[in-house]
Order: C-alpha cells, then structure tokens, then sequence
C-alpha cells in the first residue's frame, strides 16, 4: 500500500494499451504545442525571463503526472502562481536578474516541501477552507495587477516601477503626449486576433492567433516604415532546461516564508480544484492527498531544472481531456515534447513585440474577471460581499500573497460565526397534514407540557454558549413547558462541550419537574455521548428512532389534570389523554 502511494502509477500502469497510448500520444502534441504562449506569457507575468515559462512546464509537468492522482491534470506555470510571486519577489530582487531567478527557483523547492508534507500527513481537506469567494476575488485582484503591470508597455511609455496601480494610470495619463502610435497600433491588434481567432478558430489556442497577428502587423509597420521602432523579445535560447540549485539558507527560508505559504495554499487549491472539476466529467475517482504529493515532487524535482513554481493549469488540463487523454502518460508527454517545441519556436520569438505581449497579457487578464460571479456573490450575502471587498481590496492595494492569507481568514471567520449560531426552530405538528408531519410555522399552536425544538449544525465547542442560551430562554419563557423534545437529526457532530450542554439541560429539565428527550440522534453525535459515560448522566426519558414511538413514549409522563383542561389537542395521540378528542 505504501509502496503504491509513493509510486501512484503502480495503480494504472495496467490501463496503459497500444490504444490508449495512441490517444495519449495526441493529446500530450496538443498541449505540447498550446504550452508555448502560455508559458512565455506567464513568464513574463511572473518577471522571469522568457524561456523559463517553458522549462516550468517540462519536468513538473512529467513528475506531477506520474506520482499525482488525476489522469487529465497537467502541470506548468500558470497566471496566479506567476503574479503571486512576482508581487512578492519584486520587492526583494530586480525581475529577470540572476538573483531573481534564483529566489523563484528556492520558493518552488519550498513550496514542494511543504506540499509533500501536507500529502503524506494526510491533509488534503485544507483546500476546502479556500472558499470559492476568495478564490474570485483573488483572480479578480491578480487581473488588475497583470494589467497594471502592462500599461506603460502597451502605451510605448517607460514607468517608474513598483507603483500602487492607481498611481500608473495617473502617471499614463498625465504622459498622454508620449504615447507610441504603432506600439498602441500593435498591442490593439494583438487583442483583436485574439478575440477573432477565439470566435472563428476555436480550434486554434487564440493565444497563437493573438501573437501571430500582433507579430505579423509589427513587422509590416517596421517594414512600411523603418523609422518606427517596435522593441521586440528576441529569441530565447535554444537549450534544454539548465540544472539548477535552490537555495539553502534558513535566513532565506525565514524570509521567504509568507510567499511560500500563499503559493502552496493557492497552488494546491488551484490543482485540486481543476482535477476534480475535470474528474466529475470522467468518471475518475481522486485522492487529494496523493495530488499533494504529485504536486510537491514535481516542484521539488522542477526546481533542479531551472523550473519556478507549478501547478495545475486548467486550460492544458482541459485540452488534454478534450484531446482524449486516458492515462497521465499523455500529461507526461506534453512535458516531454516541450522539448522539441523549444527547440523550434526559441528563434521565432526573435520577431515578438513587446506591445503584441503587453496585448496578450491584458486579454489573460480580462479573462480572468468572473463578473458573472461577483455579481452573484455580491447579491447574495453580504458576509461574502464583505469577504471579496476585502480580498480585493489586498490584493491590489497590499499584496496577493497577504491577500490570500486576509481571504482565508475571514472565510474561516464567517464559517465560525455561522457555526457558533446554529439555527434552532420550535416545531409543531401541521393539522393540515394527515400524519401531522412537524413544520415550524409559528402560527400553530404547541403542547402546553412539551417543548420541541429543532438544532441544525453541530454542537461543538464554538456554539455551545449561543445554544445554552436559547435553552436557558425557553425555559423561563415557558415555564409551563417542563419537557423538552430535542429533534436531533440536524445535528452531525456533538464534541464534549456539547455533550456537557445536554447534561446541563437535562438536569435543568429535571429540576422544573419535567425531563429532556432525544429524537433520532446520529450515530457521529452518540458516539461521544456513549465513549464519554454522558449517557447515565443525561437519564433521558426517551431516546427515540421515530416520530411516533417519541408521542407515545412521552405523553404518558405529562400531568393529566394539564391535559384534561387542554383544549389544543394537537397530537393524534392526545385522543387518547384525559379531556377528549384530538382537534
């Protein structure tokens, strides 16, 4: 069993066939080739010289498939990851340096440490406390950054850098005279290819569509007019993936700490999230753990080849499922046959503008707005609301990495509080309901003997004051209603606080006169009742399975001479009571 969680792909190495080689052979050229823009795109989101955007998607991309668990995952640098660091390290080193490159290339082994760990203890739930909020608001504040960090190139200006972003516009506006014509002419027509080549050729990355067309315009204008200079790229280098030594300070390590704690919460989230989105369409079952794992030798490993932090990258993962991937040997490919690829396409950039880029990077930028969803979010809860404000306002005001940690927080902030206030409901029989199924309409009228009172959430430690609360209400605002019917099927876990809390109600009970009775308790909450001896202490008049056995079993105790004067009668059973008919 170790031996197959080390080495995940002992598990489908029987599913591998001359057939399913075949598909996975096409699906790895796909997203082989579709790795080129991206990975010179987020290099360049990332501060990082060009040619590493590619070497990040080799090695990771080829270990993530191999010791992960999702068969479609493919690994590489992506935009959050790039922005997250360059937020981060551009700050400390001059982008594009060898310092740089050398902090980057650190943070990734450290981020795969950290996620190795995380596997192997087992603790892949802590994606979960990444909310779907945070996460929009996060991409929408990395979209304003990324865009931010292009206005000076795509205008034609030069920009102080490290500028808040509001303070880059204002600077881009009061230079308006500055701006470069055919650099603007460029970065626009970049865009435009873009979107056409998106509508016309879905087929075709509208990523090479938007650089090819970018390109082809600049060298037309350069060649109308040799005196209109458009700065280009170059070419990158035509070599595999150098080897590469992270760095081994603690002092580093102390520093670098944040950084590495954003980047491994998002870079796992980010991974997790896309396996199992792709998973739920394939039928495949995951183990998040093992995507941990995955996820960490592949930065740890990458991180000897010249690669900065990867994860999982949704659009080669999508393409590699649509291509027909069936094994990770077509996720280990398109890793592989970057090679080749490099090789080809490292003279070609020779002819990139930067404005063509800058047009690029805007595009990823504004397709990483979720309007659709703030939207919704926003009208919907305002504790959401309050959440995507602040995270926002962080990630574009601060930093992204403190912005992922603030978002977090908060989540788990409003998660508290939600759980600490567990929703409690007086229930009554419906007459209207020949079964006289229980509802809590308030305008029914209840037992004058017997209070019954349904909790939804678990009784733990962080609600126990809220709910003594109500108890303790009930009780002296209906004195009269001595007994107490507790609906417990809402309740998921009880901890020992909350076991503690029945002990004390059910002695309060007991000294009114009355008594306290549990109605299909789950077994996750009885368990702690039963292992901690709560039992004996809580002496319940009745622990019942259904709804009828509880009516039957607990009338009986109530005063006949309260029943006799009653004239509610609003159970079936009360027939049966001194006094009369039930109405």
């Amino acid at each position: 069993m170790l031996l197959r969680r080390i080495f995940p792909f002992l598990r489908w190495r029987r599913l591998v066939s001359k057939e399913t080689l075949r598909a996975d052979t096409m699906a790895g050229i796909t997203g082989a080739v579709l790795v080129v823009p991206q990975g010179v795109a987020f290099a360049a989101i990332a501060g990082m010289p060009l040619e590493y955007g590619l070497y990040a998607a080799i090695v990771p991309a080829i270990i993530a498939a191999f010791f992960g668990s999702s068969f479609h995952l493919v690994s590489g640098p992506t935009t959050a990851a790039s922005v997250v660091m360059f937020s981060a390290l551009s700050q400390i080193a001059e982008p594009g340096s060898a310092q740089y490159v050398s902090l980057a290339i650190t943070v990734a082994f450290l981020v795969g440490i950290v996620q190795v760990v995380l596997g192997f203890a087992r603790l892949g739930t802590v994606v979960n406390f990444v909310s779907h909020t945070v996460v929009v608001a996060f991409t929408t504040g990395a979209a304003v950054l990324i865009a931010t960090k292009q206005v000076g190139i795509f205008l034609g200006l030069e920009l102080q850098r490290g500028l808040p972003f509001y303070e880059v516009f204002h600077q881009a506006a009061l230079a308006w005279r500055d701006w470069q014509p055919a650099t603007i002419v460029v970065g626009l027509a970049t865009i435009g290819a873009g979107i056409l080549g998106r509508r016309y050729l879905p087929q075709v990355p509208y990523m090479i569509t938007a650089l090819v067309g970018g390109s082809v315009l600049g060298a037309v204008i350069t060649t109308i007019n040799p005196d209109i200079h458009l700065a280009t790229i170059g070419a990158l280098p035509q070599q595999l993936p150098p080897l590469s030594m992270p760095v081994f300070s603690l002092n580093l390590w102390t520093d670098l700490a944040g950084l590495v704690f954003a980047m491994t919460i998002l870079g796992l989230t980010e991974a997790v999230s896309i396996a199992r989105s792709i998973a739920i369409r394939s039928g495949q079952v995951l183990d998040a753990n093992q995507e941990f794992i995955g996820q960490g030798f592949s930065n740890i490993v990458g991180s000897f080849f010249s690669s900065y932090t990867a994860t999982g990258s949704f659009n080669r993962s999508a393409a590699n499922y649509e291509s027909g991937a069936r094994t990770p040997i077509a996720a280990g490919l398109a890793g592989l046959l970057v090679l080749p690829v490099l090789l080809l396409v490292a003279p070609m950039t020779a002819f990139l503008p930067y404005a063509a880029m800058a047009g690029l990077l805007l595009m990823i930028a504004w397709s990483l707005v979720d309007l659709k969803s703030l939207r919704t979010i926003i009208r919907a809860s305002r504790a959401e609301a309050g959440i995507i404000a602040i995270t926002l306002g962080s990630a574009v005001l601060v930093d992204l990495e403190r912005a992922i940690l603030f978002g977090v927080l908060l989540s788990l902030l409003v998660y508290l509080r939600r759980t600490s206030r567990p929703k409690i409901l007086s229930r009554a029989p419906n007459p209207d309901s020949p079964k006289r199924k229980f509802t809590s309409s308030v305008n029914l009228p209840e037992c004058p003997q017997l209070k019954m009172i349904r909790v939804d959430d678990s009784l733990y430690f962080g609600a126990v004051n809220y709910v003594r609360e109500i108890f303790q209400r009930l009780r002296e605002h209906y004195p009269e209603q001595k007994h107490l019917l507790l609906l417990s099927q809402g309740i998921a876990q009880v901890d020992v606080a909350g076991a503690e809390l029945l002990v004390e109600e059910a002695r309060a009970r007991r000294a009114m006169g009355g008594s306290m009775s549990l109605y299909q308790l789950k077994e996750s909450a009885r368990d702690v009742i039963n292992r901690g001896g709560y039992l004996e202490h809580l002496e319940l008049a009745g622990d019942y399975e259904s709804k009828g056995d509880a009516i039957q079993g607990i009338l009986p105790t109530l005063d006949p001479g309260v029943c006799a004067k009653c004239t509610k009668r609003i159970f079936l059973e009360c027939a049966e009571r001194p006094g009369g008919t039930s109405a």
